[in-house]
């Protein structure tokens, strides 16, 4: 694979020989531009080969459509030098022409900017069955504006872009290639309406950063919980700003178990992704030759017609969510699994987590939770490691398959614990329960969610006054502006599925209250989500929510509130006839919405039923 700064050399002989020499497919990748460096790199490359009789295949990797002009164009030079042909990786072509291409043409040009998607392309093509294809529709994590409304709604637009590409225009199988948050389930989500052989292999998780103030190791939760001891004083902005250039030195996934890291770690544990697709760096080449394998075990789902739903079943599913309360992933796990299980036809509901976390031990406090990161885990053995700790008390279905073709119990055989102190034996587990819980009460009749494993233990039982607020916005505003106190138990409601819509997640007033040195005293509840690297007594997911006139709508300041995590209770001191008499009087607050967000709000369910749209009668 060359870099896209060797187009500037390509004209050059000593270049094109170098390449022709040592290469067959010789792939270069970059975003391909309208100008004459491509045409004098296929004539180099086409002249090079004539004159020594080389049979090497040069491959422009690039965003191309089959109807651009610039790809056209490209073509025409190439027919105009007598060249094979071309192809263009984008389902506008069937499987047995890309064999017969393959074999005839001197020029791919390939549909994609990214080495990562390049690798499995070749080695496909090693197997003569180059079937792959590639979804990109994604809402990057939109912090502290109105944007943060389409990030979990994106996800759906995900899982519908790629049904809809690969019906109109169908592949034999696919290579899914997520990272960020919503992208791994959505299109989990799109592999299961899908049913073809298709495999994912993550872009994969940073390196942790390092604090400029203590020289401890950070990632992203430390520096948004700086901006909350940087406004109370305790750090100063000089010091703020340069651990911000620190905190995520590389690229990837943020390296803590937030949620992109969670949910890929959980692909792995579903069988949807080879053994490290969670937990190998994105900067290590140990990443590069997962994809190469990638590629090769997508071509042996297709001869052995091995497909999503072979895979995603109700039993890995179950797998999933028992691996989530060892690793003690994100909450919004809790949002993801019971999607991917309504596409499956599999009623998931939110309090099995409850039974599973009873049985299943927290064996790792990764970032949030405690000091260690994504590469201290795949160090330790990885999700593999994890998964052979519970398996050997018989908390998981090893008959299960997985994209390699073998069972769980096969492909964890080999796998062990490298680093006790990362991945806590079962003997010596941080708690005999699981990650997660799920709440229920007064308050939230239909359930919430916690993330046990990140709250300190004096606040696994709480009882305080309600400071009520109608939006995020003015939360932040009263935590910043010195206004919350110890005890106090945050509510901030309207910012569910509907209400938000899009139920944004609630890292600010969450890092902000740790910053401020309230962690260990204050608890914040929401309607809305947070996101993976949110710690303390965060209670979210509350379901019904207010825009429905759930329980939560119907708080007043100063209401007590009281949380019993270890108990799953989470009730409003407030007698019934109190609540009847408010619901009453009670009206929704209607906010003013269009497009993309007005059709979501019509159509999305419940937080506990995973936020999936109403089918439509």
């Amino acid at each position: 694979i060359i870099p896209m700064s060797d187009y500037d050399k390509a004209p050059d002989k000593s270049v094109v020989k170098k390449y022709c020499d040592d290469y067959v497919n010789i792939l270069f990748t970059g975003r391909i531009a309208p100008n004459k460096k491509q045409e004098n790199l296929i004539s180099a490359f086409y002249y090079y080969n004539r004159l020594y009789n080389k049979k090497s295949r040069l491959i422009l990797a690039g965003s191309f459509r089959y109807d651009d002009p610039y790809y056209i164009r490209l073509t025409e030079y190439t027919k105009k030098l007598g060249m094979g042909g071309t192809v263009i990786f984008t389902g506008h072509i069937k499987f047995d022409q890309i064999l017969a291409y393959y074999k005839t043409a001197d020029v791919f040009l390939c549909m994609s900017e990214h080495e990562g998607f390049c690798v499995p392309i070749v080695e496909a093509m090693k197997f003569k069955v180059p079937i792959i294809a590639y979804g990109r529709a994604a809402v990057p994590e939109a912090m502290n504006h109105k944007g943060m409304k389409y990030s979990l709604c994106s996800r759906e637009l995900i899982a519908d872009s790629i049904e809809v590409m690969l019906t109109a225009h169908p592949l034999d199988a696919i290579v899914f290639i997520p990272n960020c948050d919503k992208i791994v389930p959505g299109m989990l989500l799109a592999a299961c309406r899908l049913n073809l052989p298709c495999i994912f292999i993550s872009g994969g998780p940073m390196l942790p950063g390092k604090s400029t103030e203590t020289t401890n190791r950070i990632g992203l939760s430390e520096q948004f919980e700086y901006v909350g001891a940087n406004a109370v004083g305790k750090m100063s902005d000089e010091n703020l700003e340069s651990c911000a250039f620190t905190a995520c030195p590389t690229c990837g996934s943020c390296s803590g178990m937030y949620t992109a890291n969670s949910m890929n770690c959980l692909t792995e544990a579903l069988g949807m992704g080879l053994r490290g697709n969670g937990t190998i760096p994105a900067v290590y080449s140990e990443r590069i030759k997962l994809a190469k394998h990638a590629g090769m075990a997508v071509m042996d789902m297709v001869n052995k017609g091995i497909t999503a739903r072979d895979i995603i079943t109700k039993d890995s599913i179950m797998n999933a969510l028992t691996v989530d309360m060892a690793l003690g992933c994100s909450t919004n796990s809790m949002l993801h699994l019971p999607a991917i299980a309504h596409e499956i036809g599999f009623d998931f509901d939110i309090k099995f987590a409850n039974p599973i976390s009873e049985k299943t031990p927290n064996l790792c406090h990764l970032a949030p939770a405690g000091p260690t990161y994504m590469e201290d885990l795949n160090e330790a053995g990885g999700v593999y490691a994890v998964m052979k700790e519970l398996a050997d008390i018989g908390l998981l279905n090893t008959d299960c398959m997985t994209v390699s073709g073998k069972t769980v119990g096969e492909c964890i055989a080999t796998a062990y614990n490298r680093n006790p102190e990362v991945i806590r034996t079962v003997d010596n587990a941080y708690s005999k329960t699981g990650g997660l819980a799920v709440l229920s009460g007064n308050l939230a009749p239909d359930g919430s969610v916690v993330k046990r494993s990140a709250v300190v233990p004096e606040m696994l039982v709480h009882e305080g006054p309600a400071r009520v607020f109608d939006s995020e916005e003015d939360a932040i505003a009263a935590i910043k502006g010195g206004k919350i106190v110890e005890g106090d138990v945050v509510v901030i409601r309207y910012e569910g599925p509907k209400g938000g819509p899009g139920m944004r997640e609630m890292l600010n007033p969450t890092s902000a209250i740790a910053g401020m040195g309230l962690g260990s005293s204050v608890a914040l509840i929401t309607d809305g989500r947070f996101s993976g690297a949110s710690r303390g007594a965060s209670i979210g997911h509350v379901s019904p929510e207010a825009a429905v006139g759930g329980p939560i709508a119907l708080v007043e300041e100063g209401d007590i509130i009281s949380i019993d995590i270890d108990n799953h209770s989470l009730n409003l001191k407030v007698s019934d006839e109190v609540l009847a008499e408010r619901k009453k009087n009670w009206t929704p607050k209607k906010k003013e919405v269009s497009g993309y967000l007005a059709r979501y709000a019509a159509l999305v369910t419940s937080a506990d039923k995973g936020a999936v749209l109403k089918s439509v009668e």
